[in-house]
């Protein structure tokens, strides 16, 4: 079994799903979209990725329209659930923000991480040399 770079041999042989996102091309999301839930389909839980896809296109979002640069999307399937991480190589660190109701804006951005902080079994980021992973999991009921 080949042993990847943070050590996880399990993730070398699991079903996985990556794709490099262009620099703000949003297109990028809804196939992102697309793509996860066909991975979740062949893991038998075609009818379970609301939750995934969601969040998918939150992080995938993120990196597209606070970064001025490239990112990767990586899922992996493993026996006890999904992890999706959207690495981009620019510095920073996200964080969720907490919409203020009497800031008078109608804005919707800077909840994303919110979302992903509620709905995911777990998440975080992980800096890297150059940028940093932004990522979720979900149990195999969840995803």
């Amino acid at each position: 079994m080949e042993q990847t770079a943070d050590g996880d041999a399990e993730r070398a042989t699991a079903p996985q799903l990556r794709r490099r996102l262009g620099r703000a091309d949003l297109r990028a999301v809804p196939e992102a979209r697309r793509a996860l839930r066909e991975l979740l389909r062949q893991w038998g839980l075609p009818g379970r990725s609301e939750i995934a896809e969601l969040l998918t296109s939150e992080l995938v979002t993120n990196a597209l329209v606070h970064t001025d640069d490239d990112a990767v999307l990586t899922a992996t399937v493993r026996p006890g659930g999904l992890r999706v991480e959207v690495r981009d190589f620019v510095a920073g660190r996200p964080g969720p923000r907490v919409p203020h109701a009497d800031d008078g804006t109608h804005r919707t951005n800077g909840r994303g991480l919110l979302l992903v902080q509620s709905l995911a079994d777990s998440w975080g980021i992980r800096p890297h040399g150059v940028g940093k992973s932004v990522w979720f999991e979900l149990g195999a009921g969840a995803a």
